[in-house]
């Protein structure tokens, strides 16, 4: 990105002042070298949806951002439905409510060396990962739209999991508002079969050793010590829920006009918040975050199973579980007044600080765990929610390390056995079923997750608790 477009407010903090049609400014959080390595796309994007009718204080870009379909992935932008504002398919785009969870396993580095290869095979042969994979269970008409409508709650009713995973779970495991009977037939065919399932391309299910904590006080707090084992599920909403994006953005699309909305980029289709196809929208995408939410939880009992064969001593009890592709309604503070708007936040997640109300117990007075996945060569963390996240970002934060090559040019530089093997030397097991997706998702194919993560710590986004490097990773 061209640094001459911007206006540097800190190290951090990177504005593109309003323009041409711009109704807000455009903030990047971001080091000078991430900055640098970000796309010009980047800069084009977060230019246009700072243009769309209703927006709020600003659109961000987190300091993973890339190149996304009409936002930026890594974008954040809120909208105010009294002043006309709207919801984009875009601005949440096609894998809804894919997420991250982590469970503790009460075991260590040296309880899970000898059973590393065993571990591996059971994960691997138990969770369906890949394109098209498949699960063991089938859902009806009517099995499907409980899904739908009930999420986590839906799976830990039918035996996956138990009431005390829900308190770790954003909306506690059901978003409310959700319709089933916005979602086509075409897209819960999709899905059918596919609960309980990875999917391919950056989704994983990672066993993970603790390796360094930052915050002692709030790693305590969330029940991590050095050399713990943790394992982390990182999937969403899988055919269902790009099957919504696709069939609402042509919607919205054709609709534009008819709504008086000029959109700068096609990609930004969207509808008002408060008419009938963004209501349609909305309750079809809190669907999806619903299937996403079960999706999780199915994967957990798969794991849980597992572990029980292999390591029977393992805790598997959940930390929590945090989406980063949703629009949700919010409250937050507005020019001296509260407003509820919707917050899209696309490749970015929720980072709530202390004391907010949406919070579990638990985590009341010390703030969200945010979950933040890398990749399987380097590392994950895990972070905390800022008080200054509020009003710097609409209490938002990064998701991962972003991408800094397409998988195109990926396949072009790697060979899935060639990541494989040199990780095994590393001692990181890789269990995939296609080795063209293990070399489209190599580490190299991403950015300095470590950059990313020090970038928004320091720039007030979420701050660093732990460091998390991978022993065991199943790949799509």
């Amino acid at each position: 990105m061209d640094l001459s477009l911007l206006t540097r407010k800190s190290d951090t903090e990177w504005w593109i002042q309003p323009h041409g049609r711009m109704r807000v400014p455009g903030i990047v959080y971001a080091t000078e070298a991430l900055v640098r390595d970000m796309d010009a796309k980047v800069y084009e994007q977060v230019t246009n949806v700072a243009m769309l009718p209703g927006i709020e204080r600003a659109s961000y870009a987190m300091p993973d951002a890339h190149w996304g379909y009409g936002f930026p992935i890594g974008g954040v932008a809120a909208f105010d439905a009294d002043r006309g504002g709207v919801v984009s398919a875009g601005g949440v785009g096609f894998d809804i409510s894919c997420g991250v969870r982590t469970l503790y396993t009460g075991l260590t580095l040296q309880d899970i060396e000898p059973l590393k290869k065993s571990l591996a095979h059971e994960l691997s042969r138990s969770v369906p990962a890949g394109v098209g994979s498949v699960g063991r269970l089938h859902l009806d008409d009517r099995e499907m739209d409980a899904m739908l409508a009930g999420g986590a709650r839906w799976a830990v009713e039918g035996g996956y999991g138990t009431a005390e995973d829900l308190e770790r779970i954003e909306e506690h495991g059901c978003m409310a508002g959700a319709k089933p009977e916005e979602v086509s037939a075409h897209a819960k065919k999709r899905q059918r079969d596919e609960m309980g399932t990875l999917g391919s391309g950056n989704h994983y299910l990672e066993v993970q050793q603790v390796v360094q904590l930052f915050d002692p006080a709030v790693a305590s707090a969330f029940r991590l010590r050095e050399r713990d084992i943790v394992v982390s599920i990182h999937c969403g909403s899988r055919g269902l829920g790009h099957q919504i994006g696709t069939e609402f953005l042509k919607r919205m699309a054709v609709s534009a006009k008819d709504y008086g909305i000029d959109l700068p980029d096609r990609e930004l289709a969207c509808a008002p918040i408060a008419s009938p196809l963004g209501e349609a929208y909305l309750g079809a995408m809190r669907a999806a975050i619903n299937c996403a939410l079960a999706n999780r939880q199915i994967i957990t009992h798969l794991v849980r199973k597992s572990f029980a064969q292999i390591a029977p001593k393992a805790e598997l009890s959940l930390l929590y579980d945090v989406s980063h592709n949703t629009c949700k309604v919010e409250s937050h503070q507005i020019e001296g007044g509260v407003k509820r708007l919707f917050v899209h936040r696309k490749g970015a997640t929720r980072a709530f600080g202390p004391g907010h109300p949406d919070l579990p117990a638990a985590f009341s007075s010390i703030g969200q765990p945010v979950l933040i996945g890398g990749t399987m060569g380097t590392a994950s963390y895990i972070l905390v929610g800022s008080g200054d996240s509020q009003t710097r970002s609409f209490g938002s934060s990064c998701h991962g390390a972003g991408r800094s090559m397409s998988r195109h040019q990926a396949l072009k530089q790697w060979r899935g056995r060639q990541i494989i093997d040199e990780l095994a030397s590393r001692g990181i097991l890789i269990r995939s079923p296609s080795s063209r997706g293990v070399a489209e998702e190599a580490p190299g194919a991403y950015k300095d997750v470590t950059a990313v993560v020090d970038a928004a710590d320091s720039a007030g986004l979420s701050r660093k608790v732990a460091r998390l490097e991978p022993i065991v990773c199943i790949k799509g």
